[in-house]
């Protein structure tokens, strides 16, 4: 028997009694106004959040946002918003390296962290959320949960083989414990809540 054999087999003879897991029966947070903690979220992981009226008000402030109105490849996966890259076109998805600004739609979102959830339901190559350059995301207002205990429990009933929570831009602290935005995914988010969809 080696060493090795003999120290997992002493391992194995003491092994420690699982212990309960919590109890999510509790109550979790609720905000008075989760629009604005909604709102703040969004602003504190690095993102901008606009409450807007219909898909036509979400066009008309993305014209007024920089990356969209001079990108060169828009990918909008919203019917009423613009763009000039057709998903459906484009076999490879590494044709998508060099896309300045994607818009998708998502399902639901947390005021607690700005988290949107985002899945591959009408996405035929899901790797454009992550290549893009700068990344919208268009929620119903009526669609804001306060917590990630509701949340978690409305991923359940949403469709698609492939979902994500989407907090901000992509940011990391690794360098030299400096926050950099934008190091290995979208290097800006807007979220657009709109009251009519």
């Amino acid at each position: 028997m080696t060493h090795k054999s003999e120290i997992l087999k002493a391992l194995r003879k003491n092994l420690l009694p699982e212990p309960a897991l919590p109890s999510l029966d509790q109550e979790w947070i609720v905000y008075e106004d989760i629009n604005a903690q909604f709102e703040q979220s969004v602003a504190a992981v690095g993102g901008q959040c606009h409450f807007v009226d219909n898909i036509s008000d979400v066009q008309t402030r993305l014209g007024e946002i920089e990356p969209y109105r001079d990108g060169k490849k828009i990918c909008s996966l919203v019917n009423g918003v613009e763009g000039n890259v057709d998903l459906d076109q484009i076999d490879d998805p590494h044709e998508l390296e060099d896309v300045d600004f994607a818009v998708a739609r998502g399902h639901f979102g947390v005021a607690e962290n700005g988290a949107i959830w985002v899945t591959d339901e009408h996405v035929k190559h899901r790797v454009v959320l992550f290549l893009s350059q700068h990344i919208s995301l268009i929620i119903p207002k009526s669609e804001l949960v306060n917590n990630m205990h509701e949340g978690y429990a409305r991923v359940k009933h949403v469709g698609g083989v492939f979902g994500v929570f989407i907090s901000g831009p992509s940011k990391t602290a690794d360098i030299e414990q400096s926050l950099v935005i934008g190091a290995h995914g979208a290097r800006s988010m807007n979220v657009f809540v709109v009251e009519n969809v």
